[in-house]
């Protein structure tokens, strides 16, 4: 339940960065998202670590993109807030999807090998 209400604020809060909404939920929810989502796509990597350490190491992997994306859009001079949004929520998408792809990769080939 707890994962259902942080996806949901998450979600709330790049709809509202992305209408450019005016509601004083924006900051904080959009805050939450531009952690969160970068940050469940590193943890997914992150398996085999404990949960002290995936946690920490899932939230600075969400800084650092999140950092590397204002980055790459400052220097192309590209920089927007919708745009922003998009491309963290399609590499964290990118991230997660390689993760679950692998995954079954790895489960098919582990049976072909049996």
């Amino acid at each position: 339940m707890l994962a259902g209400a942080a996806t949901a604020v998450g979600a709330i809060g790049a709809l509202l960065a992305l209408t450019d909404s005016g509601s004083s939920l924006r900051g904080p929810f959009v805050l939450f998202f531009l952690l969160a989502a970068p940050a469940a796509a590193v943890a997914a990597a992150l398996r085999g670590l404990d949960p002290f350490a995936r946690l920490l190491a899932s939230v600075a992997g969400a800084v650092v993109l999140d950092m590397l994306v204002a980055q790459a859009m400052l220097a192309v001079h590209r920089w927007s807030v919708p745009g922003g949004i998009t491309a963290v929520t399609v590499l964290s998408a990118l991230a997660l999807l390689l993760v679950v792809v692998g995954r079954r990769r790895g489960r098919t080939t582990g049976r072909q090998g049996s």
